[in-house]
């Protein structure tokens, strides 16, 4: 009798053991940028699958990699194109089983097999928007077509821009006709007196919600995320978005699947259900940057399409260019604009 009951104990701490293997696996960890995934997508996708959704935010490729680096655990991430670069050579991603993601085939391919992932095994693009100029048209009468402009003096604490080093160089590098991904000391030295002018003009650094400021009138002008800019347009028309006549920066945001990712099986499944144009069109309603799933883009109206922050003209777009991985020179960079900041 004693061998029976032991027998019973086992198999049902066995199956205790397995169901709550199987209640812990239902979930996702999906660490991302802040302001970007709509929270109705999330319950969604719990409701449909019965996954629950663990969210964290970030505001820097540099604090996710930091976070990843440091051992925590997530199943899926949100890098830019250039830190696709930095995870695939490092080995921190785990290749994508396309078969478990059909909807895939919804991508437009003028955002797959680029430099940053050129054989598209470890990213499915998410989003895709440029880093542009708005200006509020009401307090601005001047044309401002570009940071010659922007930066000309006469709007000198009025300005907002991203908290970010390196879209700061990048704007230099544009003004100074040099290019964006040759990062060295010659060319940081062209830049440098550019930025020691530039930089006390800007009253608020802010990359997380940029268009806060210009919203309630701190500022007039800003250096902004598209989406951002988009959802100023939407509110009042009078804030326009303008990419400069030097060149500006083509951000793809892809979600990848870092390689000790405890929830695979999960994370193809959101990835497949972020990719149906019913699920992706509520994410553009929300986060209006260019959508790169065609299916999706055919859903929405034509106010959507016609908004030149999230869709700009095919010849303005030509003015776009993507990051690559910078290496070490991503310090120096840090280093530089922290001395300017500091007046040094």
């Amino acid at each position: 009798m004693k061998h029976i009951l032991r027998s019973l104990a086992v198999a049902g701490a066995t199956l205790v053991a397995a169901v709550g293997s199987s209640l812990s696996a239902a979930e996702l960890n999906l660490f991302a940028w802040s302001e970007y995934v709509p929270q109705a997508v999330l319950d969604k996708f719990t409701e449909e699958t019965g996954i629950k959704v663990n969210y964290e935010t970030y505001d820097s490729n540099e604090e996710m990699l930091s976070k990843l680096v440091g051992g925590a655990e997530y199943d899926l991430v949100q890098p830019s194109e250039y830190v696709i670069e930095v995870m695939v050579k490092r080995g921190m991603l785990a290749p994508i089983d396309f078969a478990a993601v059909p909807n895939f085939k919804n991508l437009d391919k003028a955002y797959l097999n680029l430099p940053h992932d050129p054989e598209q095994k470890f990213s499915i693009p998410y989003m895709v928007g440029s880093v542009g100029i708005v200006v509020n048209t009401e307090k601005v009468k001047e044309p401002v077509k570009g940071y010659a402009d922007l930066f000309s003096g006469k709007h000198a604490g009025r300005i907002v821009t991203l908290d970010d080093n390196r879209e700061l160089l990048t704007w230099a590098f544009y003004f100074t006709g040099q290019d964006l991904n040759t990062i060295n000391k010659d060319t940081m030295a062209k830049a440098r007196p550019v930025l020691a002018k530039w930089l006390p003009q800007i009253k608020i650094f802010d990359s997380a919600s940029p268009k806060t400021a210009l919203l309630n009138g701190e500022v007039d002008l800003g250096i902004v995320w598209s989406g951002e800019a988009a959802i100023l347009f939407q509110e009042d028309k009078k804030f326009q978005y303008v990419l400069p006549t030097e060149g500006a920066h083509l951000f793809i945001d892809s979600l990848a699947m870092p390689k000790d990712a405890p929830h695979k099986k999960e994370a193809h499944a959101f990835l497949n259900f972020i990719l149906r144009p019913d699920i992706s069109v509520l994410i553009s309603a929300d986060f209006p940057y260019t959508n790169p799933n065609v299916e999706a883009r055919k859903l929405l109206t034509p106010e959507q399409l016609e908004n030149p922050a999230s869709y700009p003209a095919a010849e303005d777009a030509k003015r776009l260019h993507t990051f690559r991985d910078i290496g070490r020179a991503a310090a120096e960079i840090d280093k530089m604009i922290t001395d300017l900041r500091g007046g040094s």
